[in-house]
């Protein structure tokens, strides 16, 4: 029996589970308020805050650390790498540390791993990280050539749901094509096709809708005249990008529950609301035109797809394109834990991210 931890850092909230083979036996999500969150100049900068949260679900649930084969993260921002099972080694580390690949909360997951296992059996592994790059070469244009769009999202979200929709149906994930939409912290949609995601949303750096706490895409004439105005630090920008943007800019609050609430008496809140759904809804229909219109499902996950109001609202405008599943939560944490359980079996390859990988 392997027994394996499972941690998934997100914007807002740390998620952990503990499973013995591919049986979870303790699971629980923190989540962070923006007031704890803002705190920190800087993600990385939430290192210590993290760990200590980790260190305290083992404390809590009685595992020893010594005891565990792995501890598995959703792993981080490096060059890009094919989808698979990676061990957390320095050169992943120091990519990730140098912010040149993107920042997000995931970064510490992989660092915290590494960390914990030192001095144990234990192996640190990443498993479909967010870097995970399957666009086709027409994707990668974004209209001058010292911007190239790169494959920087919700890949293990993406690819666990995916799978779960074909699984459960009896179909092959690699026979057909699908749009998936995370929602959750960040939001980004993906078109799936064949088993490959070949277009999607940049959603750390700047792309697609706007979520609870980042802009999204934005005019870039306007964005331009903030980054030169001089009233504005380089930090502070790349703040309101992935942080401070999106619902939080509008509204002071990244909790979706606590808009729409406010949305019933608030005009503000329910155009706010409304504008993010119906950005959504735009990359799903864009993303649809990838296909050429050939799309066997839309599927919704994420801790957003939780709403019936929002879900409600992407069918309205969607379900015209393809059948709209929902998958509400995430199926990340089965997901890591899968990807170790069959790494530590050896039916999956651990792989090493080098230098040179692109």
């Amino acid at each position: 029996m392997f027994k394996i931890l499972a941690i998934n850092l997100g914007s807002t909230s740390t998620k952990m589970a503990y499973y013995e083979d591919d049986i979870c036996i303790n699971r629980v999500t923190e989540e962070h308020p923006t007031e704890d969150i803002v705190k920190f100049p800087d993600i990385m900068d939430q290192h210590q805050y993290r760990k200590e949260i980790v260190e305290e679900f083992l404390e809590k649930n009685k595992i020893d650390k010594s005891s565990l084969d792995s501890i598995v993260s959703r792993g981080g921002h490096t060059k890009p790498l094919e989808g698979g099972v990676y061990r957390v080694n320095n050169e992943m580390l120091l990519q990730q540390a140098s912010g040149m690949y993107g920042r997000h909360a995931c970064d510490l997951g992989s660092k915290i791993a590494y960390e914990m296992c030192k001095d144990t059996k234990a192996i640190p592994l990443v498993v479909d990280t967010p870097v995970t790059d399957e666009f086709e070469p027409v994707a990668r244009l974004s209209g001058h050539p010292l911007m190239t769009r790169h494959s920087r999202f919700h890949a293990l979200s993406h690819k666990a749901t995916a799978k779960r929709y074909a699984r459960e149906n009896g179909i092959s994930y690699n026979e057909i094509n699908l749009i998936v939409a995370h929602l959750g912290g960040g939001i980004s949609v993906a078109a799936h096709k064949n088993g490959r995601m070949i277009d999607g949303d940049n959603a750390l750096d700047g792309d697609g809708t706007f979520s609870t706490n980042r802009t999204g895409a934005l005019p870039v004439g306007e964005l331009v005249k903030i980054c030169y105005s001089g009233e504005y630090t380089y930090d502070e920008v790349k703040r309101m990008l992935n942080g401070e943007g999106g619902l939080v800019a509008y509204l002071g609050t990244s909790d979706v529950r606590t808009v729409e609430k406010m949305a019933e008496t608030d005009e503000k809140a329910a155009l706010c609301l409304e504008a993010m759904i119906y950005q959504v809804c735009k990359e799903i229909g864009a993303m649809s035109t990838v296909l050429c219109g050939d799309v066997k499902a839309i599927l919704l996950t994420g801790g957003i797809a939780n709403s019936k109001y929002v879900v409600q609202r992407i069918k309205d405008r969607c379900a015209f394109i393809a059948p709209i599943v929902v998958f509400p939560g995430e199926n990340e944490m089965e997901s890591l834990a899968r990807g170790a359980l069959e790494a530590l079996r050896g039916e999956e390859t651990i792989r090493e991210l080098t230098a040179d990988c692109i």
